[in-house]
């Protein structure tokens, strides 16, 4: 059995939310096979604790069944425990910038290797250039992850800043759902800090999905820190895997 004791008490206590519209939603027991599953790569299970996947998806609303994008997959940790959470009945596009493919390794080839997750399709797309039709994603997942829209690596861009949320919304079907988590920034740093600091504003976030059609169902504090000053680079040692990070879902 993979879950932590710690995990599985957080698990059960749920995660503290702030609603808008009546929403509530709780973790289903396919989640916790999936993080309990044998077949987990290894180092996976170690990040459990830190990363609190059950609650995340739990706060989500996740479901079997349903159609996830998974923006930024990176090495695929989320993409292993998404594919046997929604099932045989649902499907995941594990997409990922081109400019981004340097920083993975080879994760996303053991993740899909001898089609070990069958229900997941690997999509190397800008962030501004999704592969899914309109209408056709349940949910949409960002973690840690819209900074990267303020990152240029190697003086290339990832996408545009607007086209990426506009697209977002395109895909997802009337009613779906865009989770999106990232190392908060300090107020006022704007999208730059997502190039210096590896950081943005839970605001800017926000106000991007808002501008696109979305609006807020609920936040989290489940992945703040209290004692990260926000003003230092996501890789410092102080601060790295100890970053205060928001969470909020937002339905189209």
């Amino acid at each position: 059995m993979y879950l932590s004791k710690k995990l599985l008490v957080n698990l059960l206590a749920g995660c503290t939310l702030v609603m808008a519209g009546g929403l509530a939603n709780a973790a289903d027991a396919n989640i916790a096979a999936a993080l309990s599953h044998t077949d987990r790569l290894s180092g996976d299970a170690e990040a459990d604790e830190k990363r609190m996947p059950a609650q995340v998806l739990a706060f989500a609303g996740l479901e079997t069944g349903m159609d996830v994008l998974e923006l930024e997959a990176g090495g695929g940790y989320y993409t292993e425990i998404l594919s046997r959470s929604v099932g045989a009945s649902g499907s995941v596009i594990l997409q990922h910038a081109p400019g981004l493919m340097g920083f993975v390794g080879d994760g996303i080839d053991l993740r899909t290797a001898n089609n070990r997750l069958p229900n997941v399709t690997v999509s190397i797309t800008q962030f501004d250039d999704l592969d899914a039709a309109d209408n056709s994603i349940d949910m949409v997942t960002w973690i840690q992850g819209p900074h990267e829209l303020g990152f240029a690596p190697d003086g290339n861009s990832l996408g545009d800043a607007a086209g990426a949320f506009s697209e977002i919304a395109r895909v997802l079907k009337p009613g779906g759902l865009f989770v999106a988590s990232d190392h908060q920034a300090p107020d006022g740093a704007g999208l730059e800090a997502g190039g210096t600091l590896h950081r943005i504003e839970e605001s800017w976030v926000t106000e991007m999905a808002e501008t696109a059609g979305l609006s807020i169902a609920a936040t989290s504090d489940l992945l703040k820190n209290s004692d990260d000053p926000l003003t230092d680079g996501v890789f410092a040692p102080a601060i790295r895997g100890k970053t205060s990070q928001f969470l909020v879902l937002y339905r189209k």
